[in-house]
């Protein structure tokens, strides 16, 4: 990482390097920000199943 801050510091370029650090925050951030809604949705899926299985086993008859 030193020799990339270095680079851009050689030719006084510090915008785009703070520009290519928001960038990758921001990239991670929203990652993660995917990941644990498909997590929630996968609950939520489960909660749904579980639901249903129980009106199918203690539901009334049709």
């Amino acid at each position: 990482m030193q020799p990339l801050v270095a680079a851009f510091a050689d030719k006084a370029d510090i915008a785009h390097l703070a520009l290519l650090m928001w960038a990758l925050g921001a990239s991670v951030l929203a990652g993660i920000a995917l990941r644990e809604l498909g997590r929630a949705v996968r609950r939520f899926d489960d909660f749904v199943r579980e639901i249903a299985r129980f009106n199918t086993l203690f539901g009334d008859p049709p």
